[in-house]
């Protein structure tokens, strides 16, 4: 009887340890090649103005059982790119990023609601300059799957956001350049 007794709770133990081990989720490394952080602005009231930046880091958790998980990317601010070389030296300068003080943009998820339909809401804390402050990323789209050429599996999210840039210090040009930013990443990552 104490053997059987000593084999239930043994079966009961592992299959708690299963179940912490599977609490925390699954973890996406961001693959920079396939994540393109950018951004749209009203410019003098005549046109949008496009930009993206080129480097990117993070990690994705998605703890499916629980419809939660975490978010961390990171930004290289030096990465600008508007297509048009001049502009870009003074985004990078102290009148908008002061990407030589302030050489990262980073986002860090504080609650992740994944809901049925392969879409999410974000609320976390985005830091610019120096300066955070709470920002929802709305995801559209949570499509996971394996990769049909390199076998691995692999999770694509697409997310916006709208953010006031004077929230953050970046007043350069107001109200001429608008204030009002919209943000979105298009982003994969493989499951390490």
């Amino acid at each position: 009887m104490s053997k059987m007794l000593l084999s239930v709770l043994a079966g009961v133990a592992t299959l708690t340890l299963s179940m912490t081990a599977n609490a925390s989720g699954e973890t996406y490394e961001l693959d920079p090649a396939h994540t393109y952080p950018y951004f749209s602005i009203n410019h003098l009231g005549f046109s949008t103005l496009r930009g993206r930046f080129n480097t990117t880091s993070g990690v994705i958790t998605m703890d499916k059982a629980k419809n939660t998980g975490t978010v961390e990317i990171e930004i290289d601010v030096s990465s600008i790119d508007t297509a048009h070389a001049k502009r870009d030296e003074h985004l990078r300068g102290p009148d908008f990023f002061n990407a030589a003080e302030f050489p990262k943009m980073t986002y860090k998820s504080t609650k992740v609601a994944i809901k049925g339909d392969n879409s999410a809401k974000v609320e976390g804390n985005l830091t610019i300059m120096g300066v955070t402050k709470p920002v929802t990323l709305n995801v559209d789209n949570i499509s996971c799957g394996v990769h049909p050429f390199n076998k691995k599996e692999v999770c694509g999210f697409n997310a916006t956001a709208t953010i006031k840039r004077s929230d953050f210090g970046i007043k350069y040009g107001l109200p001429a350049i608008g204030d009002e930013v919209t943000m979105y990443i298009e982003a994969e990552g493989f499951k390490k």
